[in-house]
């Protein structure tokens, strides 16, 4: 690497609208993405428990005083104040970024309950709630029928959003809609909007690894090749629409399964949330730095893809699902699981610390 970058994604930092986010709220990982040009970070009950194990060292004497502080509270309870406070460390590194760009940059996501997915009230209060532990936390709500009335609502109330659990163009079509009411909302009622910064979450490899399970399950002979270009079209397409349309949300690239889903969309005005691995993978591979967002996914690929997995039509065309069908969605029902399941793993390590095993010295 030569010139002024220190990587590649320092490179896509410097030279492109492209946005990079560190897809943790490890001290360690994000101290090394900001370094290299990260405006903005991201957690979820699988990342949080992950974090907890690669730096326990860092935690357990807090989970310890937690339980101490706290002797009437339950695992549940210590366990959400102990995301709270992961996300608040990692949003104290990103506060220079928030205050050089003020507000619009510099952001920790931290991800509301995934159990809440069926209740717009629960998920409202508690994205409220989050949105005041630190100036700059961007809160995320899943793209679920619910989970869209808490986006406007919460964008109402002032929250930076990000809409997460989303994998397919009508679902960004639908939080671009819903944020847009939510802010058109809030200017008649005469509060600011100039500081928020709202963001429309795509998991690109969540998108692939449902086509994928589709093409096992149900025998479809299509070239496996193109089962990876699945989640790149419907970003690349709810981007078109975004630019067209003027919604206020900014798009952001999630779940990563290959370098593709990091190079295809370099040059868009958009968000790269990338975990840690495979930032170090971009930044060590032969591939060069240029826009591709622009490049449109062979038709072909997109054309075979409509006509074998109708699950793929229902996420690439605009109308292609309901509100309602959100919720029942494969992709939706496949990371609400993981989720919630990873939030159960995540309390059953807080457990052991309030309850240790007798058996194990």
């Amino acid at each position: 690497m030569t010139g002024p970058y220190k990587s590649k994604l320092h490179q896509i930092a410097l030279q492109f609208p492209t946005d990079y986010w560190n897809d943790s709220c490890s001290v360690q990982e994000l101290t090394y993405a900001v370094e290299h040009g990260a405006v903005g970070a991201t957690s979820n009950p699988t990342i949080v428990h992950n974090v907890l194990k690669k730096e326990m060292h860092l935690w357990k004497d807090r989970i310890r005083s937690l339980i101490d502080e706290h002797p009437a509270w339950d695992e549940v309870e210590i366990t959400w104040k102990l995301i709270e406070e992961m996300a608040v460390r990692g949003a104290e590194l990103l506060k220079p970024a928030y205050e050089r760009f003020a507000g619009k940059k510099g952001r920790l996501s931290i991800q509301t309950n995934p159990a809440f997915y069926r209740s717009a009230e629960a998920i409202t209060r508690q994205a409220v709630h989050f949105n005041e532990l630190a100036p700059n936390m961007q809160v995320k709500a899943p793209v679920t029928s619910a989970g869209l009335k808490a986006i406007e609502e919460a964008t109402f109330q002032g929250v930076s959003v990000n809409a997460t659990v989303s994998f397919s163009v009508p679902q960004a079509k639908a939080v671009g809609e819903a944020v847009d009411r939510g802010l058109r909302r809030r200017e008649a009622a005469g509060l600011p909007t100039a500081h928020m910064s709202p963001v429309c979450t795509i998991m690109v490899g969540r998108t692939d690894d449902w086509m994928k399970v589709l093409a096992r399950r149900d025998q479809i002979d299509i070239n496996p090749a193109y089962l990876d270009w699945a989640g790149i079209a419907c970003m690349k397409k709810a981007y078109a629409i975004y630019q067209e349309r003027g919604y206020r949300a900014r798009l952001l690239v999630a779940a990563y399964r290959h370098l593709g889903h990091i190079s295809e969309f370099v040059g868009g005005d958009l968000i790269l949330s990338i975990p840690y691995e495979w930032q170090l993978q971009y930044n060590a591979s032969s591939l060069e730095v240029n826009e591709r967002m622009s490049r449109p996914v062979d038709p072909q690929i997109i054309d075979e893809l409509l006509r074998k997995i109708p699950d793929f039509r229902r996420a690439y065309e605009e109308d292609g699902m309901t509100v309602e069908e959100f919720d029942t969605y494969g992709a939706t029902v496949r990371t609400l699981r993981g989720f919630i399941g990873s939030a159960h793993d995540l309390i059953a390590e807080v457990r052991d610390f309030m309850l240790p095993n007798p058996d194990v010295k």
